[in-house]
């Protein structure tokens, strides 16, 4: 099999959002891996006759059973292989080289693979992963949602006390049309509440919201798996939307939306 082995989790996301009406582009965006990977898990589910909302409770071990029948081909590889992020994270640090991380890699496997084999399995493997870049925006696909970086002064009339309130901003880039209000706080009701009245403004629901790693809708960022707060994943599902948070330090993957013109005279 060349497509990686996900987390049921993410298999249970492909199948969501394929029944949200998501293409495979689409769903490959948003759960950061190839468009290849993606059409040979919907295939899989496809043989297994399952589609979104899957069978009440049919659990992850089931799941993963049906996708991949027990055979001696794939439930017994020959030899292991390593997680391929795991490798890309540690090429990232000084001094680590492909040839160290083999080494390491032979250590604990001893009947593993040889150098060559080690880095083709790499090589192939990086090449099914999402190019770095602008991606072209759809009319109405993807919505841009953050706390703008400037608050929003508000004096208690009472006591005159002043306190900064945080903006809350939606945009659809392919357009620039922006939605703007003012909250008490960044607290997570907040935060929901602002993506609903949002949606009621704009009239309508994209396919894919795209958060800029806030603490209060992420929990922890991560480039493949971000794991969401579990009420900002319910109110996805239930809208049936896609979350793509931007890449942590990829600030290409993120225009500033404080730069679209005249925002600044519109939430004031």
């Amino acid at each position: 099999m060349t497509q990686e082995r996900l987390s049921v989790r993410k298999i249970r996301e492909i199948l969501r959002l394929q029944g949200a009406g998501l293409s495979n582009r689409a769903i490959a965006r948003a759960c950061r891996i190839s468009n290849s990977t993606v059409g040979e898990y919907l295939r899989r589910a496809r043989a297994a006759s399952l589609h979104w909302p899957l069978p009440e409770g049919l659990s992850e071990d089931e799941l993963f059973q049906k996708l991949f029948p027990s055979s001696v081909s794939e439930s017994v590889p020959g030899r292991p292989l390593p997680n391929w992020e795991t490798v890309r994270d540690e090429l990232k640090k000084k001094g680590v080289t492909l040839k160290l991380l083999w080494i390491e890699y032979r250590d604990r496997h001893p009947d593993g693979y040889g150098y060559t084999q080690f880095c083709d399995y790499y090589r192939k493997w990086a090449k099914t992963q999402s190019p770095s870049g602008r991606f072209p925006h759809q009319g109405g696909e993807e919505l841009e949602v953050d706390y703008a970086g400037l608050a929003v002064s508000i004096v208690n009339p009472e006591s005159g006390e002043t306190r900064q309130a945080p903006v809350f901003v939606a945009t659809f880039p392919a357009s620039d049309y922006v939605y703007a209000e003012v909250q008490p706080s960044r607290e997570l009701c907040h935060w929901i509440n602002g993506h609903i009245r949002a949606f009621t403004f704009f009239g309508g629901l994209p396919k894919i919201l795209r958060p800029d790693n806030p603490k209060t809708g992420v929990k922890s960022p991560n480039y493949y798996e971000p794991d969401l707060n579990p009420t900002y994943q319910e109110m996805a599902e239930y809208y049936q939307l896609a979350v793509l948070p931007a890449r942590v330090r990829k600030p290409r993957d993120y225009p500033e939306i404080l730069q679209i013109p005249n925002l600044r005279n519109k939430i004031q």
